[in-house]
């Protein structure tokens, strides 16, 4: 079962823990990061300990909420090896993995409301990657991250 490191920031928190129990019952190994608070916190922390942990191999997969998922996923997006994509609906959950090989879901906290979330992320850990031509652009993408 794969690994899984979540966090978010105060915006995501009630999303963040009711995933951590949904995951937990599905058998996954969740690595739950924080924060616990709805009291005001940085983003970039939060993604730097998630998009470490998804850079060094510890973790498989990462998972982050804030306020849109856009500042996670560009704080996360700086650590090598790491593909993070602020996602909001079934179509660009499937297709980031599907093309993108994503391995951080940054999540909408503010913007997602009652969506069935857990279904969303569950697609996203079920969706495997298809290869081919796109492991060509992941090749890419990676080769960037070195200048």
């Amino acid at each position: 079962m794969l690994k899984i490191t979540i966090a978010s920031d105060h915006r995501g928190v009630k999303i963040k823990n009711r995933l951590v129990q949904t995951l937990k019952l599905k058998g996954f190994d969740v690595l739950d990061e924080g924060t616990n608070s709805d009291q005001p916190v940085d983003y970039p922390d939060y993604a730097r300990i998630v998009a470490e942990k998804v850079s060094r191999g510890t973790a498989e997969r990462g998972i982050l909420i804030c306020g849109t998922g856009i500042g996670m996923s560009i704080a996360a997006n700086k650590f090598e090896g790491v593909r993070a994509a602020s996602c909001y609906d079934e179509v660009m959950v499937e297709m980031s993995r599907r093309h993108n090989d994503v391995n951080v879901l940054c999540l909408p906290g503010d913007l997602i409301g009652e969506r069935p979330v857990d279904e969303l992320v569950l697609m996203w850990l079920k969706t495997e990657f298809d290869g081919g031509r796109h492991l060509q652009r992941i090749d890419k993408i990676a080769e960037l991250e070195h200048h």
